[in-house]
């Protein structure tokens, strides 16, 4: 029996090895989350090279549509390359094409020949350009993590504590750094024990890194003006001089929602800058748009913006929230929609803003599946009572 027991030992010893390889390499995710993953990845990959496809192919049709289409995503892959990456992955490609190969020397010591498998040979340079853009991908994703951990810096933390009202936020980037932004501030009011509390929701215009440079600047010229007792008003002509002197000529506007609340009162004064329009829900279940305002920062520095005054009473219910959130797109292409937000907020109209937060980002990650997103997604809401 010992024998047989001595020979079970190496089977076990190599499962287990196998095991934790596998625990490694999918990081303890399912076959279903790898698959769901892998088809997230597919999509936005697709979405990436496909970019001007129809344009490229208007007018072709049949055989000559399909070449056509292989030509142009060839080169739209192609071009990702550094040019000495691309003169890789050609000859890569054209070893491939070729089995063997080999050439014949006659010598003193008679014939000698060589054959070389040049599809290996095709395959290595295939390998060495994968590493290559394994490697920047390491570098930036790298890089990527640090912008989104100072991010994250950037943004509130836990929601401030205000008697008699509730508040919760939640952002959702559509890359690793987002071009939104939210904010709840504690600001000093005209008077000495009068504080306001200035809410903001902001979404720079563009994606990824440059809007999240833009997002910072804004989150950090909004926080210098917020210190002082300037009125709203006065707070975003300065918000939207500044932002017209980084805009590019108007190409990097910003729209924002802000509001300042007493929170004595539930007084609210609000300006929306070409922002959505933020849902407020009463408890008696109307709904009303906040609208009043003008149009994005960035634009003309001598924009004017009308403020709107509100009073939110017991149960009112206020939802402030980014385009990419009504704008979410699912596999067919339709969108979340206003509507949808709107049935949300009635059929929960009761709960806390965090259940009903959590809520929402229930039903969007149904609705939206593996779909990837071209919009971040930034939400904040605020009930009185």
């Amino acid at each position: 029996m010992q024998p047989a027991a001595q020979s079970t030992r190496p089977k076990s010893s190599v499962r287990a090895g196998a095991q934790r390889f596998w625990q490694r390499v999918t990081e303890g995710l399912e076959v279903h989350q790898l698959w769901s993953q892998f088809e997230k990845d597919a999509r936005s990959s697709y979405r990436l090279y496909s970019t001007g496809l129809a344009e490229r192919t208007e007018g072709e049709k049949g055989v000559h549509r399909g070449w056509a289409v292989a030509k142009a995503l060839f080169w739209a892959i192609i071009e990702k390359l550094s040019p000495a990456r691309r003169v890789l992955l050609l000859l890569a490609l054209i070893l491939l094409f070729f089995p063997a190969g080999g050439f014949n020397y006659e010598g003193k010591a008679g014939r000698v020949s060589f054959q070389l498998n040049l599809q290996i040979w095709g395959g290595l340079l295939m390998f060495i350009v994968l590493l290559l853009e394994l490697a920047d991908r390491v570098v930036m994703k790298r890089d990527l993590e640090i912008a989104k951990d100072i991010q994250t810096w950037l943004l509130p933390g836990a929601p401030l504590q205000i008697p008699g009202y509730q508040i919760a936020y939640a952002t959702r980037p559509a890359n690793t750094v987002a071009g939104d932004y939210y904010d709840v501030i504690l600001r000093p009011g005209q008077a000495p024990g009068d504080d306001r509390v200035l809410f903001v929701v902001a979404d720079v215009a563009g994606k990824s890194i440059p809007a999240a440079m833009l997002m910072a600047t804004f989150q950090a010229s909004l926080r210098t003006l917020s210190s002082s007792r300037a009125s709203l008003a006065d707070l975003i002509a300065g918000l939207n001089r500044y932002a017209c002197s980084n805009s590019l000529g108007g190409g990097r506007f910003t729209t924002a929602f802000l509001a300042e609340l007493d929170p004595a009162t539930g007084s609210m004064a609000c300006i929306n800058a070409g922002h959505n329009a933020p849902i407020l829900r009463r408890a008696s279940g109307a709904v009303e748009r906040l609208e009043a305002g003008g149009i994005p920062m960035g634009i003309f520095e001598d924009a004017s913006y009308p403020v709107e005054t509100i009073r939110l009473g017991d149960g009112d219910n206020l939802v402030i929230f980014t385009d990419g959130v009504v704008e979410a797109i699912n596999s067919k292409g339709d969108e979340f929609g206003e509507p949808e937000l709107i049935q949300l907020l009635n059929r929960r109209a009761s709960s806390a803003p965090s259940e009903l937060l959590r809520g929402l980002l229930q039903e969007l990650d149904a609705f939206v599946g593996n779909t990837p997103q071209h919009d971040d997604m930034t939400c904040l809401l605020l009930k009185r009572g």
